[in-house]
This record gives C-alpha cells, structure tokens and sequence, in this order.
C-alpha cells in the first residue's frame, strides 16, 4: 500500500458529515465521496480513508487533514488533479503528499482550530446563509436585542485551559472522560464586508473536541450575549453536571474546521 496525506476544504451544507454511514445508508458523506472517487482511480482495489475530525452534517472544513491509503504508487501532483477532476464541486483536495504508514491524522495531531461564523445584524444577508448564522436580533426587545460581544469576550476566557465540559457536549457513554483542554478562545470580527452585514466569529483552538461541543459552546456565548444566562451561569457548567443543558447548540452551518496542526 502507498500511503498519503491530505488537505481537503468542503462546504458541508449538502452532506450528511465526514463519516462514511455505511452500504445500507445512501444518505452523501465526505467521506464516502471521496472514496467513490479513489476506487475509480485505483480500479476499484482496495483503499482506506482516515481523518483527523469527523465533522458533523452541514460542517465545513478549510483544512480537513485526510490520509488515504491505496494500492497504486502515484506521483502525488498527478493523484490531487487527478481526484480534483472527479470530486464535486463543494469538494477540494488543496495539498497532497506522501507519508509515513503509521500517521495518524486525528491522535498525532497537536491542536484543532474551528471558527463557529456568526452574524447579529437585524436584516440579514442570503449570500451567506449556508456558512454564516443568523442570531435574530430585536433592538426593541431585551431577550432578542443586539449581542453583548464585549460581554461574551468575557466568557470566551471561561472556556480556556483545562475543564470539564460534560455540560457542553453531547451525552456519550463511550467516551472516558468530558474533560478537554481548550488553548485558545475569542470572538474575532471579520474585516468590514462588502456584503453589509457585520460578521464576527468564535475562534476556539484546542487539543481535541467532544461532540457538538463547539457548538453548545457558541450557543451558550449566544444566551449569554442576549442576557439570557449570566457568566455564573457558565462558571457553574464548568464544575458541575447538570441534568440539562443551560442552552440550546448553535446551528451546524456557522461551524468550520479551520486547520489541524501537527508536533512535526
């Protein structure tokens, strides 16, 4: 087998996730996608696909890191036009290299950046509906009027180092621990857009990730910015299990995974 690392970007908006689910369920992955395309390249021989995130349905991804594993030896310029020219459109490998058998993408990588995309203007702009989330906005009411960015910023400082966020993850018996290390976490405003809306996004850097958990961190920084929870409110999250959420996970679409950085 001849074995090599990938970049690949997607916009998720159409596919059921990154993981394959399976010969008995039709619903497109990434995964499988890009598998279809690798068996057409190698004759439909054996080949493996490995990520370092499995990213939800209706994620994106800019730097998804990929390893594939396939029985032809294939100089890796000629395999990422190759692939690129059967992928779909939503679908890009932008890097492709050769690497070592026993790489693996998700446990030797160092850190994971996501940016969850977000925007509170009270009209809200279409072009960006697939990858941007609207928090609606009510300058007339207090639960729904503008967000408090300074006060998330705030919060943002709560979530660095480690914690136990059990409350901001999906349940799931088959993990042996909810504690994660998060190394980095703030609000970052996009650049004046063209397109007029005002866009900001949670930039959140960490070792590793539970699932939806991301996403229940932004949707707990939405509450808090519309006044709805108090920082004592996430403090209290972070030390102690609750038998509900204190909010409800942000939406699929504003997520993306930026980069995976690695030790070498």
């Amino acid at each position: 087998m001849y074995y090599y690392h990938l970049i690949v970007s997607y916009k998720g908006t159409n596919y059921f996730g990154w993981q394959d689910l399976g010969e008995k369920d039709q619903r497109p992955s990434i995964q499988a996608s890009i598998h279809q395309i690798l068996k057409k390249i190698c004759k439909y021989q054996e080949c493996t696909i490995s990520s370092a995130s499995r990213t939800d349905a209706g994620v994106h991804a800019q730097g998804q890191v990929v390893k594939i594993s396939i029985p032809l030896s294939i100089d890796s310029e000629k395999l990422l036009l190759g692939m690129n020219s059967l992928l779909p459109d939503d679908i890009r490998i932008l890097q492709c290299k050769s690497c070592a058998p026993e790489f693996n993408p998700n446990k030797d990588c160092k850190s994971k950046e996501y940016h969850y995309y977000f925007c509170a203007d009270t009209v809200y702009n279409p072009v960006f509906n697939d990858i941007v989330t609207h928090i609606p906005t009510n300058t007339k009411n207090s639960t729904t009027g503008p967000l408090d960015i300074q006060r998330m910023q705030q919060a943002c400082k709560l979530f660095i180092g480690e914690h136990d966020f059990y409350n901001f993850a999906k349940r799931d018996t088959n993990i042996s621990s909810s504690f994660r290390t998060i190394f980095s976490c703030e609000i970052v405003e996009v650049p004046s857009s063209s397109f007029g809306n005002k866009i900001y996004y949670l930039k959140v850097v960490g070792k590793g990730f539970l699932r939806y958990m991301v996403r229940y961190m932004a949707g707990a920084l939405f509450a808090l910015g519309k006044k709805q929870l108090s920082l004592n409110d996430i403090e209290e999250a972070l030390l102690h299990h609750k038998d509900e959420k204190i909010s409800s996970r942000a939406k699929s679409k504003g997520l993306h995974l930026i980069q995976v950085s690695y030790y070498t």
